[in-house]
């Protein structure tokens, strides 16, 4: 019984290192994993374009790093320093930029739909064209957005202004 289950645990094996890369090739690769940046200090990495969904960047230090059209669906950057990143064109839905420095950031074209914003700063960060629908942001924060707000969403189709419900 224990040559046979070698045997047979043997064969699966040689027959998943075959079909796992075939799957990747012909594009049936799974999407990413969820990968743990905390507390990391990452000042000008680039991670631009990349799928990172559900990853956490928890505290990191990400000063001048660019997400430039980067996945960053369900992504936390709870608490961490993204001073003068580039985020243009990033879909950061449903992401947790809580306690965020998102100063001078630039979020152009980004779409954060449903993020998580409390206690998150922008000052002088650059939104045209950010999608801000549904953010749960502090009422200061969303004047000082307001001000600078404009454009139009080239994925949503959405205003700027109006996904912060600007008067």
């Amino acid at each position: 019984m224990n040559t046979q289950y070698r045997f047979w645990s043997l064969i699966l094996s040689l027959l998943l290192w075959a079909i796992i890369p075939m799957t990747a090739s012909i594009g049936l690769a799974s999407t990413a994993l969820a990968l743990e940046y905390n507390k990391e200090i990452l000042v000008e990495a680039d991670f631009s374009g990349r799928d990172l969904t559900d990853s956490s960047f928890t505290k990191a230090n990400l000063r001048q790093s660019n997400f430039s059209g980067a996945n960053l669906r369900g992504v936390s950057f709870f608490a961490a320093n993204l001073e003068s990143a580039n985020l243009e064109g990033a879909d950061l839905t449903n992401a947790t930029l809580d306690s965020a420095r998102l100063i001078k950031a630039n979020l152009t074209n980004a779409i954060l739909e449903g993020a998580f914003a409390a206690s998150a700063k922008f000052d002088g960060a650059i939104v045209d064209g950010a999608d801000f629908t549904d953010i749960l942001l502090r009422q200061d924060e969303e004047v000082k957005l307001c001000k600078l707000a404009k454009g139009t969403n080239p994925v949503t189709g959405r205003d700027t202004r109006d996904t912060l419900y600007c008067p």
